[in-house]
């Protein structure tokens, strides 16, 4: 896959999936802080920590990878709702 996308599912916190919501919905860090009420020094672990985990390179290559497996829906892409992965 193109961008070092990871091929195997990864596990991600709550927190780190409300984060790649985010910067798929187009917000920088510092806006991401703001809406999260955290500071932007959280946000860039956060997403330092998720890029490394998903073995993606910068944001476009996370997206794409969120869009892949199923963790981000845009403009009614990618919005089929899907199974708990608890059950």
């Amino acid at each position: 896959m193109a961008g070092g996308e990871s091929q195997t599912p990864v596990s991600l916190s709550d927190r780190e999936l409300q984060i790649i919501d985010l910067v798929a919905a187009g917000l920088t860090n510092q806006e991401i802080a703001g809406k999260l009420e955290i500071s932007k020094r959280t946000v860039d672990n956060h997403i330092s920590n998720i890029l490394t985990k998903t073995q993606t390179e910068n944001r476009v290559a996370l997206v794409r990878w969120a869009l892949q497996w199923g963790k981000v829906c845009l403009n009614d892409v990618n919005c089929c709702l899907l199974p708990n992965q608890n059950e």
